[in-house]
């Protein structure tokens, strides 16, 4: 009898290890392909079921939470949507995440384990923590005039902190309001078809993840190679610059916009714009320091993140001479982001260095504590701090008396570029306006804001669309928000 209890218990206590080794294998082994499998609901109650952190600008949401008491219980609401949706970006119970919800959706959604003061017992229980916030860059002043300035037309605005790579405003148009994204019911289908259908593309973020052709603009950098390689040594001295220029290898004559440019000194050249002395300079620099120049700006770059991913802006190194040419003057195979151009306005502005730009200052637990913080950024010298010097200078001139005196502002150091780009099948689209800058404040030691505006449909007549005339206003808007908020 006692044989039979024997084997009976260690029966059961096989069966009891069985059961035991299929719960782990399930729940540990099998843990993810169960939570990723698409039929089960509990991942997805779990996410909305408690509110989401927020995203700060100034130290004031931008976003919320609403109790909808439905299964997926909260949805995310956004205050003034489609003024920060290039920096928010939208969070969808249908179509997922996009943007700084995306990029920071472990430290909003509460699923980061630096929120979880104990996280060895949240990984065993599989609690939730409550949601932390995001604390961004964000000016709210210099936010609300570029999306002001731009208004109905179709462009983008990035300005930043020369000297630490901080972005103040990050603003693209048309837009739309991201909490139209948020639920799951048929609206929610709707507004997505009619977004991604609309021929503006209002999703798209054209300050940070599109290029264009930069113009004139770019002549800041070809300016800063041609001085850097000392082709250029006194920018008053007069430039071997025919006028028309022949691209070399080929019968095609480049004009200029203005008068004066044949053999302009580089500061006459860049007060007034002349493509021809540009042209010649990029062809003089070479394709190799043209390059490396462009490149030092952060051109040909792939992983630019700030967090979330930017377009490579691009500087092409297998052209030939009369692409170069071209190149220099921003036009050929030449790209851009507006956040790339305002890079370039932030090196001159800095003493030539280069700050990596960022777009979150911190992020905190839901009761305030720190869980991480932006630290010093890498830094990159874009050129020699006395061609910065020299440069500086130069685009003051533009300001002072050249294409960009709507820019001015009474009481401060302005300098900017303009710039009119060419694009379309024979240049036969409208032209972008462009304009970078840079100001800095009477009380000031240093600049504190550098813009770059992009303005793709100017809704003008086709000579009348020059940057100074339609981004330099914009851009001045922006920097006066700055220098107010700054003092």
């Amino acid at each position: 009898m006692t044989r039979h209890i024997r084997h009976a218990a260690v029966f059961c206590a096989l069966l009891l290890t069985a059961l035991l080794v299929n719960a782990a294998r399930i729940q540990v082994f099998q843990a993810p392909a169960y939570d990723d499998n698409p039929a089960n609901r509990r991942q997805a109650i779990a996410r909305y079921g408690q509110p989401r952190g927020d995203i700060l600008v100034g130290g004031r949401p931008v976003t919320g939470s609403k109790d909808t008491a439905g299964r997926l219980r909260y949805e995310r609401t956004y205050s003034d949507g489609p003024l920060y949706a290039p920096v928010t970006g939208f969070a969808s119970q249908v179509y997922g995440s996009s943007f700084l919800e995306h990029t920071e959706d472990g430290i909003l959604s509460g699923t980061d384990p630096m929120l979880a003061p104990f996280p060895l017992v949240g990984d065993l229980t599989r609690a939730r923590s409550a949601g932390g916030d995001v604390a961004t860059t964000l000016n709210a002043a210099a936010q609300r005039a570029a999306y002001a300035g731009l208004g109905a037309r179709k462009g983008a605005v990035a300005a930043l902190e020369p000297s630490t790579g901080r972005i103040l405003a990050l603003v693209s148009t048309p837009s739309y309001d991201p909490e139209s994204l948020s639920g799951n019911g048929v609206t929610v289908a709707r507004s997505w078809a009619q977004l991604n259908e609309d021929p503006s593309k209002p999703m798209l973020n054209r300050a940070a993840g599109q290029t264009y052709p930069p113009g004139s603009t770019f002549k800041v950098v070809t300016a800063a190679a041609a001085l850097d390689a000392g082709v250029i040594t006194d920018v008053d001295a007069p430039t071997d610059s025919p006028a028309p220029y022949t691209l070399p290898g080929t019968t095609t004559s480049l004009t200029n916009g203005s008068e004066g440019c044949e053999d302009a000194p580089l500061r006459v050249a860049f007060e007034w714009s002349c493509n021809t002395v540009f042209a010649k300079l990029g062809v003089d620099v070479g394709v190799a320091d043209m390059a490396a120049t462009a490149e030092a700006f952060g051109f040909n770059a792939t992983d630019l993140r700030i967090p979330y991913a930017v377009a490579p802006s691009t500087f092409d190194t297998t052209v030939d001479k009369a692409q170069l040419a071209l190149s220099s003057i921003g036009q050929y195979n030449t790209r851009a982001t507006p956040l790339q151009m305002a890079m370039v306005a932030a090196a001159v502005a800095n003493g030539g260095q280069v700050r990596e730009p960022y777009l979150v200052e911190r992020t905190t637990t839901a009761h305030g504590s720190t869980v991480a913080a932006a630290g010093p950024r890498p830094v990159r010298q874009a050129m020699h701090p006395s061609t910065a010097v020299r440069l500086r200078e130069l685009m003051r001139n533009v300001v002072e008396d050249g294409t960009g005196t709507n820019a001015a502002i009474p009481g401060a150091t302005v300098g900017g570029k303009t710039g009119t780009a060419q694009h379309g099948i024979g240049n036969s689209g409208t032209p972008y306006a462009w304009f970078v800058s840079w100001a800095q404040g009477g009380r000031s030691l240093e600049p504190r804001v550098a813009v770059a505006v992009v303005v793709e449909d100017a809704a003008a007549d086709r000579g009348d669309i020059t940057g100074g005339g339609v981004a330099a206003p914009i851009a001045r808007a922006v920097m006066e928000a700055v220098l107010r908020t700054a003092r």
